[in-house]
C-alpha cells in the first residue's frame, strides 16, 4: 500500500503558498514530449519476479561489454585495470558503511581517509589545497565556475571549445538559475587547441576561462599561456582534467598557473559502472579556500598531544546558514574517493608515471596503425591516450558497423555534438594499458573492411 502522508487539503494549501495551480505546473520545465500521459507502451502492467528476471537477463546478453571485445571508448570515462586490493579494502564494513562525519571526534578513520585523499589530489593537480571530493567532474566544473564568479565579482564564464560538451551542458543548466553568462562553442577539427581564438574572447567582464587538459579531441593546450592571458584581464583559469592518469606524464595544471583545477577521478580505482557513481576532484590556491565548495578535513593535535583529524571547513548549506553556503552539495563521494586513494597509494608517484607512459605508448601504436588504414587520417600532433581520427563516412555509422563485428571502436563526435555537420566524420579513439596489440590489429582490420 502506498504511504501518502499529505491530504488533498494539505497539497492545496502548499500549492497556494508557492503560487502554483496544480502539481503539474511544477513540471513546466520538462518538454511535453518527455512527459508520460499513460503507461509505457510495450511494458506489461504487471509480471512475476521470475518473469522480470528472465526478461532482463535476455536484454543483458544483447550487450557487448567492455571486457568482452576490443575496447577503444573514452571521452571522459576510461577503462583501466583496477587492482583487486581496491575492491577488497573498500568492502570492509568500516569503509563501506561510513557516512558523512557529523561527529568528527568519533569518525577519526573516515576523516583520516579523506585527509590522505586531499593530500594525494593536491599533489596530483599541483594545487595548494584540495577538498574531500565532489559528485563528479561535470558538477565540480560548475562549482569552480560559481566559485570564480564569487571571487572576481564578474558574471561571465568563457569555456574553451575543447571542453567536454556534457560539462558545458551542466554549466548551461546551472547558469539558468544564477544569471551567469556562459560563452561556449564547438571545437574545430584542427591539430591546434585554438588558444589564440580563446585569447581574443577574454575581456574585463570575464570571471574565468575554463580549459580541458587534455581537451575533448585529445589535444594538449598550453595552460601557461592561457593562464597568463586570463590573469592579465583579471580572470581566473580553471583547468579541467577528465583523465587523471595523464598527470603522471604531463605537467600538473596548478604548476602551470591554473587558479582552480577540477576533474573526474573515475580512472583511478573506480570502474566504468554504467556511468556512475563517479568522483569529482577539486583543488585551488590556498587564498581561495573560504570560497571553495564541499568540505575540507584538517590535521591537528588533541589535548594530550596526539594526532587527530577534524572538519576544518564545511561550507555546505546543512552546516552553516543557507545564504552563507558556497554550495548545496550535501555529501562527498566517500567510497569512490577511498577507492581512488587506495589505487593511488598502490601506484605511488613512480607507478603513476609508469602507467601513464604505457597508456601513451598504446595510444601511439593505435594512432600509427590506424593512419595506415585507407581513408583514415589522424587529427592530433600531440596527445596522451586519446586521439581523434577522421573518416570518409559519418562516424556513427562506422562505429555501429564495427560494434556488429565485435569491436567497440571509439566515440563518434556526432554523438557528443548532434547536428554539427563539421564533426560528423570524426571519431574519438582511446587506448589504455588494457589495450593489447591484437586489439589494435582487430580495430584496424575491421575498420579497413567497413570502409572498403
Amino acid at each position: 500500500m502506498r504511504y501518502l502522508p499529505l491530504t488533498a487539503a494539505d497539497r492545496t494549501e502548499m500549492l497556494g503558498v508557492i503560487g502554483a495551480g496544480s502539481v503539474n505546473e511544477l513540471f513546466c520545465d520538462v518538454p511535453d514530449g518527455l512527459l508520460l500521459d499513460g503507461p509505457i507502451e510495450g511494458l506489461p502492467l504487471h509480471a512475476s519476479e521470475m518473469a522480470v528476471e528472465r526478461h532482463m537477463r535476455g536484454l543483458a546478453v544483447r550487450n557487448l561489454a567492455a571486457g568482452d571485445a576490443p575496447f577503444f571508448l573514452g571521452a571522459g570515462a576510461y577503462r583501466h585495470h583496477i587492482p583487486a586490493t581496491v575492491d577488497h579494502l573498500i568492502q570492509r564494513g568500516e569503509f563501506l558503511t561510513a557516512y558523512t562525519p557529523y561527529q568528527p571526534e568519533i569518525a577519526q578513520g573516515t576523516l583520516q581517509v579523506l585527509f590522505e585523499f586531499q593530500t594525494q589530489v593536491a599533489r596530483l593537480l599541483g594545487t595548494e589545497i584540495a577538498n574531500a571530493s565532489m559528485y563528479d567532474g561535470s558538477t565540480a566544473c560548475w562549482e569552480a565556475i560559481a566559485m570564480a564568479t564569487r571571487i572576481t565579482r564578474r558574471g561571465r564564464a568563457l569555456l574553451s571549445s575543447g571542453l567536454h560538451p556534457h560539462y558545458v551542458a551542466v554549466a548551461n543548466t546551472m547558469a539558468r538559475f544564477t544569471g551567469d553568462k556562459i560563452a561556449a562553442s564547438t571545437p574545430e577539427l584542427s591539430a591546434s587547441p585554438g588558444e589564440d581564438e580563446l585569447f581574443a574572447q577574454i575581456d574585463e567582464q570575464t570571471a574565468c576561462v575554463v580549459v580541458q587538459y587534455p581537451d575533448i579531441l585529445g589535444r594538449i593546450p598550453d595552460l601557461a599561456r592561457i593562464a597568463e592571458a586570463a590573469q592579465a584581464k583579471g580572470a581566473l583559469l580553471i583547468a579541467v582534467v577528465t583523465e587523471p592518469v595523464a598527470l603522471g606524464l604531463i605537467e600538473a595544471p596548478g604548476n602551470l598557473g591554473a587558479d582552480i583545477v577540477v576533474g573526474e577521478g573515475q580512472s583511478l580505482g573506480v570502474g566504468l559502472q554504467f556511468g556512475g557513481p563517479y568522483l569529482g576532484l577539486f583543488g585551488c590556491r590556498e587564498k581561495f579556500v573560504r570560497q571553495m565548495p564541499g568540505r575540507l578535513c584538517g590535521q591537528t593535535v588533541d589535548a594530550a598531544g596526539k594526532r587527530g583529524f577534524v572538519l576544518t571547513l564545511s561550507t555546505r548549506e546543512q552546516h552553516i546558514r543557507r545564504e552563507k553556503a558556497t554550495s548545496n552539495i550535501c555529501t562527498n563521494s566517500g567510497l569512490c574517493a577511498l577507492a581512488f586513494s587506495i589505487h593511488m597509494t598502490l601506484l605511488g608517484g613512480e607507478g603513476l608515471a609508469r602507467l601513464a607512459r604505457i597508456n601513451h605508448a598504446k595510444a601511439q601504436a593505435t594512432a600509427a596503425r590506424l593512419a595506415k588504414v585507407p581513408g583514415v587520417t589522424c587529427l592530433n600532433e600531440a596527445f596522451f591516450n586519446e586521439v581523434t581520427i577522421m573518416l570518409p563516412r559519418p562516424g556513427g555509422e562506422v562505429i555501429e558497423e564495427l560494434a556488429e563485428r565485435g569491436v567497440l571502436g571509439g566515440v563518434p563526435l556526432e554523438r557528443l555534438y548532434p547536428g554539427v555537420d563539421g564533426l560528423r566524420n570524426a571519431v574519438l579513439v582511446t587506448a589504455s594499458e588494457l589495450t593489447e596489440e591484437a586489439d589494435i590489429e582487430a580495430l584496424a582490420d575491421e575498420l579497413t573492411q567497413v570502409l572498403a
